[in-house]
């Protein structure tokens, strides 16, 4: 049976096509974070940083659309179903923090039956998209399953969860890469474990949103365990970035017009730590939303290194 209410999430967009939806079809599409769309972004941009930097001298071409394609598709279903999963685990914590507390779930707009069925088939379009795949980053990709799985507990037993997103959330670098050269290298590992520490960066701008209230319920995050020292933090987890994705254009042998892109990316990350002030939860809040533009800036970088 569809319940026939609908709330708006807190950090949801203003204004989207989620809110002009047939009614039935809304707490699904929130559930799936349809209305917060950067998280799609910031899955599916790694990807596009895998498939492009395995192309570094030797260009792109109509194959590598096909699975830019291909990772757009599989980022939007895997995002969506990570998140109906995390909700899933997470009902009962949501319930008790202020900005989660109109999710789907919690909020009782879908049925816990309902979000079953939603991530299974958010799933099966996932597996679609991976079967189209090479046979060895196919086995890379179904690695991820685990990460996905243990991901909504990590706040419950560490207080590095945004490490663990980092490894989740950038897993799609091993996944295109391996597609698209058919094996994993030291840049692609570069690349990777870079992409960790930029996750663990903007993650914890955004944590900053709810440190009070999880305070109150006791969920785990790196905004609670730095505090007012977050802004540090954030700094030296964007320098190791640049530094390894420094390493990673290095290893490939990229041409060196990359600096022009790859300066601009890593000016990026450091205007949001200028501009963080972790009291200020709208400004925490966009300032993770311009992580889809600091992403973008790196893919440009590997684009450079692959046609110049």
């Amino acid at each position: 049976m569809q319940l026939n209410f609908d709330r708006r999430v807190a950090d949801s967009l203003p204004q989207s096509w989620v809110d002009r939806a047939p009614a039935a079809m809304r707490p699904y599409l929130r559930l799936a974070r349809y209305d917060r769309p950067v998280g799609f972004w910031l899955l599916g941009l790694p990807c596009w940083m895998g498939l492009v930097l395995a192309r570094t001298g030797s260009g792109l071409g109509w194959v590598d659309l096909y699975y830019a394609i291909l990772f757009a598709i599989g980022a939007i279903a895997m995002r969506g179903a990570g998140c109906t999963y995390n909700d899933i685990v997470d009902q009962d914590l949501d319930a008790q923090v202020g900005r989660t507390a109109d999710r789907p779930l919690p909020a009782g707009s879908v049925s816990l039956k309902q979000a079953w069925i939603f991530l299974l088939a958010q799933c099966g379009v996932g597996l679609i998209v991976l079967v189209q795949l090479p046979l060895l980053a196919i086995g890379v990709g179904l690695g991820s399953l685990v990460l996905v799985a243990a991901y909504p507990f990590m706040k419950r037993i560490t207080w590095w969860p945004q490490a663990w997103l980092g490894l989740t959330f950038n897993w799609g670098i091993p996944v295109a890469y391996t597609a698209a050269a058919g094996t994993f290298d030291l840049a692609a590992l570069a690349l990777y474990a870079g992409a960790v520490f930029w996750t663990l960066g903007y993650d914890t701008i955004y944590a900053h949103q709810d440190a009070e209230d999880d305070a109150l319920v006791g969920v785990k995050s790196t905004a609670r365990l730095f505090g007012e020292n977050s802004q540090y933090w954030v700094a030296g987890f964007y320098g190791v970035n640049a530094i390894l994705v420094a390493l990673a254009i290095w290893f490939s042998q990229a041409t060196p017009f990359v600096v022009i892109p790859f300066t601009l990316y890593t000016a990026h990350l450091f205007n949001q730590v200028r501009k963080l002030d972790i009291t200020d939860g709208a400004q925490c809040l966009a300032l993770f939303k311009s992580n889809r533009t600091s992403g973008l800036l790196l893919v440009l970088t590997f684009i450079v290194g692959a046609v110049a």
